[in-house]
């Protein structure tokens, strides 16, 4: 199954990680999916929004993050489990319990730096296919947080992964990233690329004509494939990138016409994904499914990162 997706824009501030959180909480609440988060920007800002930041640093201090997997496998050519680095119940939302995530660390760029340096590019690329063909077989969706900019792993990523979503904002620097992109993805085409999800105008301030204006001529260009639905600005969503305890239900999280963006959203996701394998659960019309009980072999059953790195 085709279920990776790097959620990707040259342009930072554009609510990418907050994006990626909101979909995969979406996704496991209301479409009772499991999902998996991969975390490849060394800022870790979508694991400090799916966990206590305490719980974060233990988990970064017993060496359980994408970093830490990366180093044995790319730089120490060792063997290393993906699924020890997977962390179970990480969202505030007490109906999506089926979100799933390899944390980051900000040595991430150490070791970008360490991968240039000694000429791991090709073996780099060849633990990211490994990784995400092991993922597609476990997970119903694989979300990655891909940093602003081009970097060695962020180019490994788009280039493995079966598609890219590009959120922008609806201003004339966001739409500029774009374009960056669209010619980077035009470099080495024989190398292969990730297909083109869509792109997604996020953050997006209905009352502006001159955001309406950037949207439309975003329509314009076929080759964009933009989604339908967009993603308002809202409080909420600033919001839910601050993580609660206790947990909080779905609608409260994300209420009234942020909520239903982003349901919306994700059924439009789903679709241009394809048809989902008969096990998968079927959404419900109006409140979200029951989450799925089974957890995948070999993942740590626990929902602190106490528990997680024991």
């Amino acid at each position: 199954m085709r279920n990776t997706i790097a959620v990707m824009n040259t342009k930072g501030g554009v609510g990418k990680s907050t994006l990626v959180l909101a979909l995969a909480e979406t996704l496991s609440a209301y479409h009772g999916k499991n999902v998996l988060v991969i975390d490849s920007d060394s800022q870790a800002s979508v694991s400090s929004m799916l966990m206590t930041v305490p719980n974060l640093h233990r988990l970064q201090q017993n060496g359980l993050t994408m970093v830490d997997f990366l180093v044995a496998r790319v730089l120490q050519d060792a063997e290393a489990d993906w699924l020890r680095y997977v962390v179970r119940n990480v969202s505030d939302v007490d109906d999506a319990r089926t979100v799933f995530l390899i944390p980051s660390d900000m040595q991430l760029t150490l070791f970008e730096r360490e991968v240039s340096k000694e000429s791991l590019h090709g073996r780099l690329r060849n633990v990211i296919s490994v990784l995400l063909a092991d993922a597609r077989r476990v997970f119903d969706v694989i979300l990655i947080d891909c940093p602003p900019g081009l970097s060695v792993l962020t180019e490994s990523w788009l280039r493995e992964a079966d598609y890219h979503i590009s959120p922008t904002k609806a201003d004339y620097v966001s739409v500029c990233g774009l374009e960056v992109f669209r010619r980077f993805k035009a470099l080495n085409p024989e190398m292969g690329f990730a297909e083109n999800l869509g792109v997604l105008v996020n953050m997006k301030d209905m009352a502006s004509p001159t955001e309406e204006d950037y949207h439309a001529w975003l329509l314009s260009n076929p080759d964009n494939r933009c989604f339908n639905q967009v993603v308002p600005r809202s409080v909420a969503l600033q919001e839910s990138a601050r993580f609660h305890a206790p947990d909080r239900s779905y609608f409260a999280k994300y209420p009234g016409d942020t909520g239903k963006a982003l349901r919306q959203l994700s059924e439009e996701v789903l679709a241009r994904l394809g048809p989902a394998p008969a096990a998968t659960a079927e959404p419900a019309a109006s409140t979200p499914v029951p989450p799925k009980p089974a957890v995948p072999d070999g993942i740590s059953n626990g929902a602190s990162a106490e528990q997680a790195a024991s």
